[in-house]
This record gives C-alpha cells, structure tokens and sequence, in this order.
C-alpha cells in the first residue's frame, strides 16, 4: 500500500518514558520502497527528521516540528556459517529481546547477556549497547543503511559506525544522513559462557547452575534486570539516563580519599570507569524528586541510574531532574555526567 505521512501524531506510546509529545508529519516505515517513497517527499526534504525506533533511548522535551519516521521493517535470517561463527541478521524494526529468544531457540549463542534490553535492532548499533560482560561491538559484523542522499543502501563495518562508549557515529554526523535497515551480528560457534560480572555469577551459585547454558546466562540476566529495572510497561523510564563516566586514575584516587568505599572498574588504558549509580546515590538522589518539583519525575527507589515518570511528567521535568543530579555529582566529585538519551 501507498506511503501515508500523518499529521499531529502523538508520540505518547512511542517512548517508553511515556511522555506526551507530538510530531507535525508522521510516517510509518515498513519497506525499503517506503524510503525512496519518503525522498520524494516535501516533508522529509523541507523539516527536521527523527528516525524512531522502539524510543526506548529517546527524551522529549518539547513536540517535534518535523517528520518522525517509525522504522518498522521486520524480518530474520540466518545467513550462513563462516568459519567459527554463524551469520545472523535481523531487520531494524525486529524487537531486540525477540530477537535474542529466537537466536537461543535457534541454538545460537552470543547474544545471551543482551537479553531484555529494550528497543529495535536498528537502535542496538546507534546505542552500542552493553550488558553483563559483553559488548554489542564484540558480536557485530555489519549493517545495512539508506543513505538519505543517494538513496541507495550502503554496507557499514564496525570501524565505519565509529563504535564508543554508548556511542557511535548515528548519534552524531550521521545522525539524519543515514536510516539503519538491518543489522548482521556474527555469534560464535565454539561458545563459552561470559558469567565474569559479578550479579550474573552470584545468581547463577544461588540457582546452584555450574555449567550454564546460553539460556540459563539469558534467564539470570532477564532476573536481575527485572529485579534491577522498573518495566516501561508499568512506570515510563529509559533505563539508565547516564553513562558510567571514565575517568584518569589520579582523580579516582582522589574521590576514594574523599570516599573510601567509591566504586570504580580499571580500563584496558589504566583509566577508570566510575559506577554513575553509585555517585548518584551518594548524592541522596535515590528515590527522590527535584525539591518543589510535581514529584512526577523521580529517580527509581531501586536504581538511582534510572529516572521515571511516575505519571503526566513532561519532558521538561525530567530533564530539570537530570540537569540537578548533574550538577550535584559535579559539585560534589568534579565528575561529568554525559546523558545515555537523545534528547529532543
């Protein structure tokens, strides 16, 4: 069928803070036809464009005056063995942690540690996303792109994404120039447990499992999120709102003396990687709503990494919250907190 391009969209339930927000042109995607169909277009050319996935990385602060385009293409295969891995590619639109099931039921272990984080495919690589022990960079092999200008799909590597710390060139000079169309990921045959994060090892003794399975990693992992992480479903949020800073050893040496009992994990380069959850903790944010606030945005009273609507918070809310604790670690331990969510 035809493209249609909507007008005065909510966005409300395509953000998993659950923020009301609207979008001036609406447009659904499902074919790589719809792109070319979008180039033709006055509202693609002639405003600002938001490429939307499961907006579960995604703030708004304000309705968008442009197009939002919903990236809805669906569809896995399996592309062959190569070597030690086996090539696995899904759509942009596909579910993640569907897409984590079915490469397990497939018997294609890899993606385990990644399991239940929300979003789409074609969000994973614009986050680079990270959990328990793995790294999304460490299974990716390549994806395929529309390339706004041309108009035709090119071919990324990983060194072509500009992969960093919850990072990559999407979210930066590629950010309205390319539309993610599917993501390869190359899962290893030879496969071995990655249980070396701590809450993944100690839930995996308490269940009494010594030689885990891909499934039973991904069973411990979707525990401990759900034990961890509020449900969008349930209170809106965008899982953690920081990045976990890094920083040189000589400033972790000082906040220790500051604070013996700081949390930090050594980097490949002798730098260190602080835990943002505990810095905001610290600063006795957990739990609580910006002074003389409505109390609609709050950070969680389980993980103070997690900032929530409780109900009706606007964009505008959170953020003033976000902009607070910010402040509050900077004053308290000289340390930066850079947002995970792209902000609108």
């Amino acid at each position: 069928m035809p493209l249609i391009i909507q007008r005065d969209v909510s966005l409300e339930t395509l953000n998993t803070f659950g923020i009301a927000a609207r979008a001036r042109h609406f447009a659904r995607v499902e074919t790589i036809d719809d792109l070319h169909a979008l180039r033709e277009r006055s509202e693609w050319n002639d405003s600002p464009r938001l490429i939307l996935g499961g907006g579960s990385n995604l703030l708004f602060t304000r309705d968008f005056e442009g197009l939002v385009v919903h990236v809805a293409l669906t569809g896995r295969e399996h592309l062959g063995d190569h070597g030690n891995h086996r090539l696995v590619a899904a759509a942009a639109g596909e579910n993640w942690d569907a897409l984590v099931r079915h490469t397990l039921r497939e018997g294609w272990p890899g993606l385990e540690n990644l399991a239940l984080i929300p979003g789409s495919v074609g969000a994973a690589p614009v986050q680079n996303i990270g959990a328990y022990g793995v790294e999304l960079v460490e299974r990716f092999a390549w994806l395929e792109a529309f390339d706004v200008a041309s108009g035709r799909i090119v071919r990324m590597d990983a060194d072509d994404c500009g992969f960093a710390y919850r990072d990559s060139v999407f979210k930066h000079e590629l950010r309205e120039r390319v539309v993610i169309t599917r993501v390869a990921f190359r899962l290893p045959k030879l496969w071995q447990p990655r249980t070396e994060y701590g809450d993944v090892r100690a839930m995996l003794e308490s269940r009494a499992i010594q030689h885990p399975t891909a499934l039973d990693v991904a069973d411990v992992v979707t525990a401990i999120r759900r034990a961890k992480l509020p449900d969008p479903a349930v209170i809106g949020n965008a899982g953690s709102f920081f990045k976990n800073p890094i920083v040189s050893a000589e400033i972790f040496d000082a906040i220790c003396a500051q604070e013996p009992g700081a949390v930090g994990y050594p980097q490949a380069d002798g730098r260190v990687k602080l835990a943002a959850a505990w810095l905001i903790d610290r600063c006795g944010w957990r739990g609580r709503s910006l002074p003389g606030s409505s109390g609609r945005a709050a950070v969680h009273d389980r993980q103070a990494l997690v900032l929530v609507n409780r109900g009706g918070a606007t964009g505008a809310e959170v953020f003033a919250l976000a902009s607070a604790i910010q402040t509050s670690v900077a004053d308290r331990f000289r340390v930066a907190l850079e947002p995970e969510p792209v902000i609108i």
